[in-house]
């Protein structure tokens, strides 16, 4: 899961629209889907895109008040989240500073607290980070 830093959940300036175009315009054939979370009555966007020939991310983002939002890559690797991370952070949001992230994996074995993206680097770089992350968790 992709996240604005906590002191500052207002840092992506962003909207389910303005994700929804940059998604389109970065990824040819992308497939969208609004529709209101029933648990939570949240507007979100369901989205296939497609990172790499033949590696597809699917993800949900949720942007429903201007000072909030998460994206979320589900059941990627470590190398496919890094594409799709390097997209977000150098292309659609405003500062590589404002990228944060945690997974799943990691908080299932206690480890809560969000850490940083890098802000330089290509998806190589990335990937290690994400490795690296996992590890320091306990997920092999």
């Amino acid at each position: 899961m992709f996240v604005p830093p906590e002191n500052s959940p207002g840092a992506w300036q962003a909207s389910l629209d303005t994700f929804a175009t940059a998604l389109e315009s970065a990824f040819p054939g992308a497939v969208l889907k609004h529709r209101v979370d029933p648990l939570r009555g949240l507007d979100v966007m369901d989205f296939d895109v497609e990172v790499a020939p033949d590696v597809w991310i699917t993800g949900r983002a949720a942007m429903p008040e201007p000072d909030y939002a998460y994206v979320t890559a589900g059941d990627a690797t470590a190398d496919e989240a890094a594409l799709f991370a390097q997209w977000l952070r150098d292309t659609y949001l405003p500062s590589p500073a404002v990228v944060w992230f945690n997974t799943s994996a990691a908080m299932e074995n206690g480890m809560e607290a969000s850490s940083q993206l890098p802000a330089t680097g290509g998806s190589s770089e990335i990937e290690a980070f994400f490795r690296h992350h996992l590890a320091s968790a306990g997920v092999e």
